[in-house]
């Protein structure tokens, strides 16, 4: 999150007050005050500025304490998807881990282990031809995840531009994605220099991707497309086998291929429990990487993101760090390098505490309640909910119906495309 610096000294020369009476004294508004180090303390600290001297650690404690306490509380957090709740056995595990740095592999081999096992089962669960052969990483969250996705989809594209002898630099790249795409995606376009080709989504479009207009932004140029596996704004999987399918078609008429990465920064831990049939995955030879965010509905605490490719062919070697400086050779593919270990511990213990029953369970308990938040929201006759969780498949043609009676346990009667 970027944040300006702030010059307290201006803004609190043009904030002031004129008083009429110059014998009133306010206080320093540059400064904290603090009465912590004693009962009837007066003293304070500087915001801006590095104390010339420090303060006990339990004064510290209740000064920044008390600051803290004027945040909102998290579990009434309903706009950025975070997971904020796990068992205390978790927050033991991550407690005693905070210290351990996960890019240090030598230092801390069994670390390194469960963070391999987390990516084999998102490797397994996500279809991958062979688990053996798909590679992936732990992320700071599915931006990262994203971005990482992309820059490997460049990479390919420009591998192939120079085996055809062909520019990389004219025109130049372009990722195609709906306009309705996180701010991730874009992100990455904008970061990487690459051309963002937004497909405008529209009421029959149900406010995603469609892939038919999305080849009209298509070309030889195009390194990719974004699939979203529920949308930010609606919840709505994208077709990703349309999409696929209509890329096929394309690769045999033209011969130029274009792969897909799906965010399934959502859908990557509802589909596959809630939705098994659905196919999005790499069970479609297209889809090259997928990335997902563990502490959504991953249910992991906060600073968790994963991204697997199908196979190593798919994640350039250029890109692949060799590390040598902190004991024996280690490899790594990331926008940092040192990063904290105890958000793969919390994914790793959500994924044996809860099995796949309990994701399921989960998944079922999510979709059942934004069932009935739609429904209540239309009930109203205030609102239109653009989103079609609640609406039976079969029924999709009649704008804002409500449909009741059907089982509540079984998603598949229910839209989410």
């Amino acid at each position: 999150m970027l944040s300006k610096h702030l010059n307290p000294e201006t803004l609190i020369r043009e904030s002031k007050d004129k008083p009429r009476h110059h014998h009133m004294v306010g206080t320093d508004p540059t400064r904290i005050p603090h009465p912590y180090n004693a009962r009837y303390g007066t003293s304070s600290i500087p915001k801006f500025h590095i104390p010339s001297k420090g303060m006990n650690a339990d004064a510290a404690y209740e000064l920044i304490h008390s600051e803290l306490a004027l945040d909102g509380s998290p579990v009434l957090n309903l706009a950025s998807f975070i997971n904020t709740w796990m068992p205390d056995p978790s927050t033991k595990l991550v407690t005693e881990n905070l210290s351990k740095n996960l890019v240090d592999q030598d230092e801390y081999p069994m670390t390194n282990a469960i963070h391999t096992r987390c990516v084999s089962i998102l490797a397994n669960l996500w279809h991958a031809p062979s688990a053996d052969q798909a590679i992936g990483t732990a992320t700071t969250g599915s931006s990262e995840a994203i971005e990482l996705g992309g820059l490997a989809m460049k990479r390919l594209w420009q591998e192939r531009r120079k085996t055809a002898g062909k520019s990389i630099h004219e025109p130049g790249p372009n990722i195609v994605m709906g306009a309705n795409a996180q701010v991730a995606l874009e992100k990455f376009a904008r970061y990487f220099e690459v051309e963002c080709r937004l497909v405008p989504v529209t009421v029959e479009s149900k406010y995603r991707l469609d892939p038919k207009k999305a080849m009209e932004h298509v070309d030889e140029n195009t390194i990719g497309v974004y699939v979203i596996l529920g949308s930010t704004y609606t919840g709505h999987y994208e077709p990703v086998k349309d999409m696929s399918d209509l890329l096929d078609e394309y690769e045999n008429n033209t011969g130029h291929y274009v792969p897909i990465h799906v965010d399934a920064a959502s859908g990557g831990f509802i589909a596959p429990f809630a939705h098994p049939k659905l196919v999005w995955d790499f069970k479609l030879p297209r889809v090259v990487s997928i990335n997902t965010s563990g502490h959504k509905y991953g249910l992991a605490y906060v600073g968790i993101g994963w991204v697997v490719w199908r196979s190593k062919a798919y994640l350039p070697k250029d890109l692949i760090f060799e590390l040598h400086y902190l004991g024996s050779v280690e490899y790594s593919f990331s926008l940092n390098f040192s990063r904290p270990a105890h958000p793969v511990i919390s994914q790793y213990f959500s994924l044996v505490h809860l099995g796949f029953e309990g994701y399921r369970a989960v998944a079922l308990a999510d979709l059942k309640n934004a069932r009935l938040l739609s429904r209540a929201l239309e009930r109203t006759g205030w609102y239109t909910v653009l989103s079609d969780i609640h609406r039976h498949k079969s029924e999709m043609s009649k704008s804002a119906h409500v449909i009741t009676g059907v089982d509540e346990e079984n998603p598949e009667v229910m839209s989410c495309l």
